[in-house]
């Protein structure tokens, strides 16, 4: 080496010639020039040597303008005495690295693992609005009791607390979170489970997870099925649908258009008011929701009827706007309440969705088509897998008389909805 005397704090504040300069016992002062943008200087660090296993090794010690010569000789020392215990320095900064890293993210709390949850999973949901699910049932019922504890701290206790939290009911009173509200809360706990699933495969938490329902939470909790009060969407009965449906058409709007479409259609609401004009192949009578807008995440194929073609045809093409049923501001489609609104000024009490209870109790009350065929025009999955393994098609054909029958009903005169004949051979 260049100097094999001790330095001094002058020697190293005055050295300007590269290289390094051995202090002894492993240490060194090694001075680098240093160019950027045609400027050149030169950088001093510490620099710790020795040999482990018969190999040479070094590692830094930081910069002289954050250690003192002492200080860096401190240093040294430490590693040194690592050496003599059988260490390898290097190993074990390394090791105290991932350390501090895992304390790091076991610190991280539960609510920003949670948001990093969603924002990672995002891409691979339907639509937003379940991203915005999430947020909110987290928000409201998970974040107040553990939000902002560490994700490596919650325990089966603390998902209790969540459960169980008194909500309020009809008012003033309150009953815990799982009996009042069984379906949201189970909704919660499966959110968080696989919340601190992701923080466990992240290393954030170590241990079983304390929001897993079977062996678990079923211990101290009663089943969702005992406890849910099952509330069905109020659904018009199908008697009454003619009735309302001729007071319907003589309404005006945007909003009566695509109520009526949709009953005629027997689809959801949010399936309408997403409906692009692409969608709509007028040639073939036919209206193609792709997979990402179905719940069933599976292409929808709807026959259009002539009555459902008629009110296409008489909608208002707006331009720029994509949509079928355009909405109050430019390029939106219609709000999701609005089919909703309208149905209130005519018939309180009824929702939009139960139009399709109307239709798949009509069709297996009133009408001879095979169950298949009503459960398809729903765009419902088969829960047989035998059954679902062999229909492979969308019995698209079948279902264009269905929905032909099920204009007819609608559009009849009369308010009493007398029985349809029935279609031979469904």
């Amino acid at each position: 080496m260049r100097n094999s005397k001790k330095l001094s704090p002058l020697k190293v504040s005055k050295e300007k010639t590269p290289g390094r300069y051995a202090d002894g016992g492993g240490l060194y002062l090694q001075v680098t020039p240093w160019g950027k943008d045609g400027q050149s200087w030169l950088t001093k660090s510490w620099l710790f040597r020795y040999m482990r296993d018969g190999h040479a090794r070094q590692m830094g010690l930081g910069s002289v303008d954050t250690f003192s010569l002492r200080e860096a000789r401190e240093r040294a020392r430490a590693q040194r005495q690592l050496l003599a215990d059988g260490i390898d320095p290097l190993e074990a900064r390394e090791r105290a690295k991932q350390a501090a890293q895992l304390e790091a993210a076991r610190a991280i709390a539960f609510q920003d693992a949670a948001q990093r949850y969603i924002k990672t999973h995002a891409a691979g949901w339907r639509n937003e609005k379940h991203g915005e699910q999430w947020s909110n049932t987290l928000g409201t019922y998970a974040y107040p009791i553990i939000g902002n504890l560490p994700v490596a701290a919650i325990d089966i206790a603390l998902i209790m607390k969540v459960l169980t939290q008194p909500v309020s009911v009809g008012g003033t009173k309150t009953e815990p979170f799982w009996n009042a509200k069984t379906e949201t809360a189970s909704r919660v706990r499966g959110r968080i489970e696989s919340i601190l699933d992701w923080a466990h495969v992240q290393r954030m938490r170590q241990g079983e997870n304390p929001a897993r329902w079977r062996a678990n939470l079923d211990k101290l909790l009663p089943a969702k099925a005992k406890v849910a009060k099952v509330q069905h969407q109020p659904a018009m009965p199908y008697a009454q649908v003619p009735s309302f449906m001729a007071e319907l058409r003589r309404r005006e709007g945007i909003s009566a258009r695509a109520l009526e479409f949709t009953i005629l259609s027997a689809v959801r609401t949010n399936e309408t008011i997403s409906a692009t004009w692409t969608e709509i192949d007028f040639a073939a009578k036919l209206w193609i929701i792709p997979p990402e807008r179905m719940k069933s995440n599976r292409e929808h194929r709807v026959p259009l009827t002539a009555r459902a073609l008629k009110i296409l045809n008489g909608l208002p093409r707006e331009h720029g706007n994509k949509h079928v049923f355009p909405g109050i501001s430019p390029g939106q489609p219609l709000s999701n309440m609005a089919m909703l609104e309208v149905l209130r000024g005519m018939r309180p009490g009824y929702v939009v969705h139960g139009f399709r209870s109307s239709f798949r109790d009509w069709t297996g009350e009133k009408t001879s088509f095979p169950r298949e065929v009503a459960e398809a025009a729903l765009a419902h999955v088969l829960k047989d897998k035998t059954e679902a393994a062999y229909q492979r098609g969308d019995l698209l054909e079948k279902r264009r008389r269905l929905m032909g029958a099920w204009e007819t009903y609608c559009t009849k005169p009369g308010t009493r909805g007398e029985t349809l004949p029935r279609s031979r051979g469904g």
